[in-house]
């Protein structure tokens, strides 16, 4: 079945984006834009630009996806609140520096609330244009993302479940993006994206008791968590200059972190936890009082996957550049 559901998924974005292609003119002027809720953006358009984009979500699980792609009711509910605040600082015109604070704060029924809100791990990403946009010869612009996500999350010889908020390793990290914007229906603005993240820890870490790797007290030993990625598009249309419509389509995996070293009784440990995907949709309306500040609204759903929730997280964000 879930087989299935991908191939439909893909299949209708793609005549969905033919459709929207065959109308196309050049790109729009002067539309304004606060980005998507998934989509990573490219590099700051100029040298000494600033861009600060706070993110709040708050994520309620539904259900679970087993193995096999089939869902049933899961109970108790994991549930979090975040706030993911993106720092952005143009080098040059083509090149950026990008960082992002995390906070979450998680509760579970029976199993407690974090005590108080957890920093995550800190990514801190190097942001090239390598290919500048040319409308008139529908020549899109390309950038390349690389950087390490620092481990500043609690991870180890943890009180509770709910403070885990890292790997405690360093993991690194590459995207390439593409963006390009075009005119449909006569004078409308719609602005494509299209993205792939790579992820790949650098090396384990020390272990000991209850860890966000899934470990109990007595537990000593290492853990390294699996490759993961992202790959997906987005649209933005414009209904006018202020006002945009967006949508983003991603699909996640990741494959299972291993742990290896002795439990509380002695007992040798080895294993590699299962892999997991999901499909995700995230519909959204901006808002833009200037070209340089505006508002996101909307929700990702993840309506498909294995080995993951069924998750909906409603999020807001107020983009600012200066």
């Amino acid at each position: 079945m879930i087989k299935k559901i991908k191939h439909q998924s893909s299949f209708a974005a793609s005549v969905f984006l033919l459709a929207l292609w065959s109308g196309t003119a050049l790109a729009a002027d002067g539309q304004w834009y606060t980005g998507s809720l998934v989509s990573p953006s490219g590099a700051e358009a100029h040298a000494g630009l600033v861009g600060i984009e706070p993110y709040y979500s708050y994520t309620q699980p539904i259900g679970y996806f087993n193995a096999d792609g089939s869902s049933h009711p899961q109970h108790p509910r994991q549930q979090t609140f975040s706030n993911s605040t993106m720092w952005k600082y143009g080098i040059t015109d083509h090149l950026s520096i990008q960082a992002h604070t995390v906070v979450n704060y998680g509760w579970q029924n029976g199993q407690g609330h974090s005590s108080g809100p957890k920093f995550g791990d800190f990514p801190v990403d190097m942001v090239w244009r390598f290919v500048d946009p040319n409308p008139k010869k529908y020549i899109p612009a390309f950038n390349l993302f690389a950087g390490v996500y620092f481990p500043t999350g609690d991870y180890n010889k943890l009180q509770n479940k709910q403070d885990a908020n890292g790997t405690g390793a360093y993991v690194f990290r590459m995207a390439i993006t593409e963006q390009s914007t075009y005119v449909v229906n006569g004078h409308h603005a719609l602005r494509l994206r299209t993205w792939g993240w790579f992820r790949h820890a650098l090396a384990s870490t020390q272990l000991e008791d209850v860890t966000s790797y899934g470990t109990g007290a007595g537990f000593h030993g290492r853990g390294r968590p699996g490759m993961s990625g992202q790959t997906g598009f987005s649209l933005e249309y414009g209904l006018n200059q202020a006002w945009v419509l967006a949508f983003d389509l991603a699909r996640d995996w990741a494959n299972g972190s291993r742990v290896w070293g002795d439990d509380a009784h002695g007992k040798h440990i080895d294993r590699i936890a299962a892999s997991s995907g999901d499909w995700q949709i995230a519909p959204a309306v901006e808002y833009s009082w200037t070209s340089r500040m505006g508002i996101i609204v909307g929700s990702a759903i993840y309506y498909a996957g294995h080995n993951t929730g069924v998750k909906v997280s409603p999020q807001f964000a107020v983009n600012m550049v200066y």
